[in-house]
């Protein structure tokens, strides 16, 4: 028994933020059936590539992360024919989730005043930029642009005079993604509830701003920007990332009052504690840069996992700055289940893939089969749907499917 076994999805997206979200309802048992153009997802085969063995089948690892466990059915929804395969799909779902901006759903009849006729208990759930009103709701937007850009997430994490860090690659998109699973499943309850569909929007512009909150929350009282600080311009010392003698660097992270004669004893200057010129956290403020540089030549003396030792003897609150590859084999991450193994796509053994961070005891939330084949299941959907093998061919004819 899974927490979604029973509940039917339909989603007609594509890229990465929608499909995330449509990935983890399958892995809580939902049955998944993705809509995609006769070309396919755009996203198929378009991230980075596993380096693979020689003569090993090729993996689409980032496809598979966001479209494991669904089943493909490939329709030309500008055809009037491809239309009314999706809304028949739609009658008998519980859910229809899409990245269509409003004005395109309008086009192909599948926004929800268009819906309602056609199954009134639906969750009709979309995703977007900017979101479903306002003066930008039919302005497209990815995550490096609506989330990480407008955003702010960006201007924040700039230092002084430097140039703007690159986005990481869908870390918006999957942020917003478990907005989306959230959203659906409240909305599902109210179906449940009162028995009339219920509209979801979620956008990546307003995911960002939730993600920005602790920051954008004084802005928005005194409209000030936060001040930027690069790492000797801080406000504390202890909340701060520092090099080691390896070439690694360590992070640490210990607000509020307490820490710092532990730390001062930790590192082996305890005169420091007590020195005059930083004996008051106003001081070290206001000496942040030389004390920084005091701090960075002590930390030089030790590699980062002797210094881990150290602050783990002491209790301090420290973590290393991991590379993927160290993630991979993190045994923390190995012993919490973060990554789960299935059956390779082209019947090939097995490949590893990230589980969702949904966690409900007892309860299996993790994916059980890979991404499917691009309309793998177009011809099994539309039977179940009533389609004979006369009327598949004949839209397999006009152009309608594949």
């Amino acid at each position: 028994m899974r927490p979604l076994d029973g509940i039917q999805v339909i989603e007609l997206t594509s890229w990465m933020a929608a499909p995330s979200a449509a990935a983890i309802l399958a892995d809580m048992g939902a049955e998944v059936i993705k809509v995609e153009p006769l070309t396919g997802d755009p996203v198929r085969g378009l991230g980075r590539q596993p380096k693979l063995p020689e003569g090993a089948p090729p993996l689409d690892a980032g496809f598979q992360v966001d479209n494991r466990g669904k089943k493909s059915v490939t329709v030309a929804i500008d055809q009037a024919e491809g239309a009314d395969v999706v809304r028949r799909l739609i009658a008998n779902a519980d859910v229809f989730l899409t990245n269509l901006l409003p004005h395109r759903q309008e086009r192909y009849g599948l926004e929800p005043d268009s819906l309602r006729s056609v199954n009134r208990r639906l969750v009709h759930a979309t995703l977007t930029g900017f979101g479903l009103t306002g003066p930008d709701a039919g302005r497209p937007g990815y995550d490096v642009s609506a989330f990480f850009g407008r955003g702010g997430v960006t201007d924040t994490t700039t230092d002084p005079g430097a140039v703007p860090p690159r986005a990481p690659l869908a870390q918006g998109d999957h942020t917003t993604g478990l907005a989306m699973v959230a959203s659906v499943l409240a909305a599902l309850r109210l179906v449940e509830q009162i028995g009339e569909m219920q509209v979801v929007d979620v956008s990546l512009y307003a995911t960002a701003l939730w993600s920005m909150a602790s920051e954008l929350a004084p802005a928005l009282i005194d409209r000030r920007k936060p001040t930027p600080r690069d790492r000797h311009h801080q406000v504390s010392a202890l909340v701060s990332r520092y090099p080691c003698s390896d070439g690694r660097w360590i992070i640490v992270n210990m607000p509020g009052s307490g820490w710092w004669e532990r730390f001062c004893h930790a590192i082996g200057e305890p005169e420091l504690a007590v020195d005059p010129e930083f004996d008051h956290p106003k001081k070290r403020f206001d000496r942040m840069s030389d004390l920084v540089d005091r701090i960075d030549a002590v930390m030089m003396t030790k590699t980062a996992s002797e210094w881990g030792r150290i602050f783990d003897d002491r209790g301090l609150i420290w973590e290393p700055i991991k590379s993927l590859p160290e993630i991979v084999d993190d045994p923390q991450a190995r012993a919490t289940g973060l990554f789960v193994e299935l059956d390779h796509p082209m019947g090939e053994g097995t490949f590893e893939t990230l589980a969702n961070p949904i966690r409900i005891s007892g309860v299996d939330t993790f994916p059980r089969t890979p991404a499917p084949g691009l309309g793998a299941h177009t011809d099994e959907v539309l039977a179940k749907l009533g389609y004979t093998d006369d009327d598949i061919a004949d839209l397999r004819r006009s152009g309608a499917i594949t």
